[in-house]
């Protein structure tokens, strides 16, 4: 017998139904993973399964005794004590005997009192006769794997924390079924890592939505997709899905369109005079009737996104230049002797675990935060925008249009004027949702508002900080063309391993102990290449200065006080020719410009190709002067 089989289920809300006659099952040891657009319903589906909501039609069928686990995108607001009762909390029965055992211990650690012993030798007695070993070592495993603190009080966590220990409460329960909504939300890589192998060693039946594509392909067993209130089950791995997925639409199309050309053939013979309707076939009559029905209750295919980008001026090939910087907070080191040039059009990965630096590396190179040692450049031109992953742009208590307008009702979008609501149903929000709060959009439709927001700005530097977290696939697919597509920088924090390997152009890793390094290549390339046992500790070196190898070899030597002096005046020259660049771009772009005289036109066009040639190689010099300061070969 199934865990759990659904049979034609149904509930709504008001409007359309959210589930329209739903047929499931999911049978013990099977890994779902659960699919579909934001707002479909994957967590109230959930909910439903976990017997949190009713259903309005259809039955749910439990198996006698199943116990459910679920992780939920909210966290509840009565939640209180330490981050050890929160995580206990999810073993039942067992949870007062080891709060027990956690309370003799921590007070036995603050006071050394001897008088504790014979307490602490009372409680593990009760332990050993109630088998509660294992489900303590199941606690202090997953406390330690999912870095937390588990004397520290559960209500003064960031919202991010505490959710990473809902996760962990949900993983020690053992139950038979689990279930976990975006269980890789604010999670570093080696977290995630461990959570893949301990949910394929788990023995438990798996549900889950992510947006972890890689996280996708290691666990599911079978994909099911939830698209306009129905489910369809895909047996085998995501790439397929995807391929039989868009076959089965393009079938739809056509047929749809058959459809519809019969039911206008059959209303034209319907609308035909008098005596075409005194001797019309009953029959007929009835059947388009049903056409009708049929076509009325058609749920169409939602449209698709089409996000665009803002574009800047260009900025300057040189964007950031860091020299031997050193940063620390309150006398902790984040930074230890890091250097690094960014130039135009680079994407840059930055990756390594929670709290270690990430932001911070991020203000250093925007300029928001000075170094204690070491020297920072900035580049030309520069109109950063950015996307943090708290939403703190957004004002919860504001609607969709106010959060975008700020009161208008149009945006100027690439140099044009939009309608809000216009603009807005791009991102998949529809006029009803574009006038609702913000505090009532699921994270995936926040995540696509704050998106809306920040492309809509002329930006030639994208800063975006787990811009992933909550986007359902299709739209990961749109940012991924979009930023491959942008002609500007791009510096991503992301745990998407996926995302990261499609995206970037080189990485910045944090090693530990204010150590940073940068490689070649997305996720997998510096899993190839990092030191260690499990990598190849063969870096690939970024090409930036003389797109040199940082071998040492014949051609190495110093600068001489000229050329010292030489590269101390390039920025400078730099920076002069690309603000003549720019202003000539700008009179050319100008219409007006070509009502002057000829010769005035064809002036400025050459004096353009000089500072092409000028700059290249004046970035040229630089990059060689630049080497040879390093101690690079020539």
């Amino acid at each position: 017998m199934a865990l759990i089989d659904l049979q034609e289920v149904s509930l709504s809300f008001g409007g359309a139904p959210l589930f329209d006659g739903i047929t499931m099952q999911i049978e013990a040891g099977e890994r779902l993973c659960l699919v579909g657009r934001n707002g479909e319903g994957k967590s109230t589906l959930m909910k439903l399964i976990a017997g949190e909501l009713e259903a309005d039609g259809g039955q749910v069928f439990r198996q006698q005794g199943l116990t459910v686990a679920r992780l939920r995108q909210e966290v509840p607001d009565h939640l209180t004590g330490s981050v050890y009762d929160v995580v206990a909390g999810g073993i039942g029965e067992l949870l007062g005997l080891l709060a027990r055992h956690h309370s003799v211990v921590s007070r036995m650690a603050e006071s050394g009192n001897d008088a504790l012993v014979e307490e602490l030798a009372a409680v593990e007695e009760e332990m050993a006769h109630a088998d509660a070993w294992q489900a303590q070592q199941r606690i202090d495993t997953v406390l330690s794997r999912l870095e937390l603190d588990g004397d520290q009080e559960f209500p003064s966590l960031s919202g991010g924390m505490k959710r990473r220990v809902l996760l962990a409460r949900a993983l020690v329960s053992d139950p038979d079924l689990l279930l976990l909504d975006e269980p890789t939300n604010h999670l570093d890589l080696a977290a995630i890592s461990w959570l893949e192998e301990f949910l394929l060693s788990c023995r438990c039946a798996l549900l889950f939505v992510t947006h972890d594509r890689e996280l996708l392909r290691k666990i599911a067993t079978r994909i099911i997709d939830l698209d306009r209130g129905r489910v369809t089950s895909w047996p085998g791995n995501y790439e397929t899905y995807l391929r039989r997925k868009d076959e089965v639409l393009a079938e739809e199309v056509v047929h749809n369109a058959k459809f519809d050309k019969k039911l206008a053939q059959e209303e034209v013979w319907i609308r035909k005079g008098v005596k075409a309707r005194r001797t019309r076939n009953e029959g007929r009559v009835r059947e388009l009737q049903e056409l009708r029905r049929h076509r009325q209750e058609r749920r169409e295919q939602l449209g698709k996104a089409k996000m665009d980008i803002t574009a800047a001026g260009i900025s300057g090939k040189l964007v950031a230049v860091m020299k031997k910087v050193d940063f620390s907070f309150e006398e902790q080191k984040i930074i230890d002797n890091f250097s690094t040039t960014v130039l135009r059009g680079d994407k840059i990965g930055i990756i390594g675990p929670n709290g270690v630096g990430k932001t911070t590396l991020l203000r250093l190179m925007l300029g928001e935060l000075g170094p204690d040692r070491g020297e920072i450049r900035l580049g030309s031109n520069l109109q950063p925008v950015y996307f943090d992953q708290q939403r703190a742009q957004l004002d919860p208590d504001r609607t969709v249009i106010d959060n975008l307008g700020d009161g208008s009702d149009t945006i100027e979008i690439n140099g044009r004027q939009r309608h809000l609501i216009g603009y807005l149903g791009d991102f998949l929000f529809t006029p009803d949702r574009a006038r609702s709060p913000v505090r009532i959009l699921s994270g995936g439709e926040r995540n696509r508002l704050l998106l809306a927001k920040l492309f809509s700005r002329p930006s030639n530097v994208l800063v975006l900080d787990e811009p992933t977290n909550d986007l359902d696939m299709e739209t990961l697919d749109l940012l991924e063309e979009l930023l491959l597509e942008y002609k500007g920088t791009v510096f991503l924090v992301s745990h998407d391993r996926a995302f990261l390997n499609d995206v970037v152009t080189s990485t910045i890793a944090f090693e530990g102990d204010g150590k940073l390094q940068e490689y070649v290549g997305g996720y997998d390339d510096w899993l190839v290449q990092r030191p260690g046992p499990a990598g190849s500790g063969k870096r690939v070196v970024k090409e930036t200065a003389g797109e040199r190898n940082q071998s040492s070899g014949p051609g190495l030597r110093k600068l001489s006080f000229k050329e010292k002096a030489e590269l101390g005046k390039l920025p400078e020259k730099i920076e002069e020719l690309e603000t003549e660049q720019r202003e000539l771009y700008e009179k050319l772009a100008d219409h007006s410009f070509y009502q002057s005289e000829g010769a005035e036109v064809a002036r400025a066009r050459t004096r353009l190709e000089e500072l092409e040639i000028a700059l290249a190689t004046t970035y040229s010099r630089w990059e060689v002067l630049e080497a040879r300061k390093e101690g690079l070969p020539d």
